[in-house]
């Protein structure tokens, strides 16, 4: 396994807020209530011609790991491979750089 840094790249523009990322981490780790891996935040914006545009972002928090025990075994994390909108990327920093580059309304959180 490589020693280089990993992290989570997360595409906003396709994010749907359906928060299933949120409830797989929650389960994987069997977290109470109020206690989150990765939260999806909400964003409301009213534009000037008065459209509103509502954009969501996943947000690993400081008890992501991005599943150790899973990746260990060859598996995504939990959040990944239940992201309806397929949205979550995980690899090395390296990898994820070059994905970032290639489009805009991305984040790339390193995780420890």
């Amino acid at each position: 396994m490589s020693t280089e840094p990993r992290g989570l790249l997360i595409d906003y523009d396709f994010c749907t807020g359906c928060h299933s990322c949120e409830v797989a981490c929650k389960q994987a780790h069997n977290y109470p209530a109020g206690v989150w891996g990765i939260r999806v935040h909400e964003f409301v914006q009213e534009k000037p011609n008065g459209a509103v545009e509502i954009s969501y972002l996943p947000q690993p928090s400081d008890l992501c790991t991005l599943c150790e025990q899973r990746t260990q075994q060859g598996d995504v994390p939990s959040c990944v491979k239940h992201c309806q909108a397929d949205c979550l990327r995980v690899g090395t920093i390296t990898e994820l750089l070059e994905v970032l580059a290639a489009k805009p309304k991305q984040v790339l959180f390193r995780l420890k």
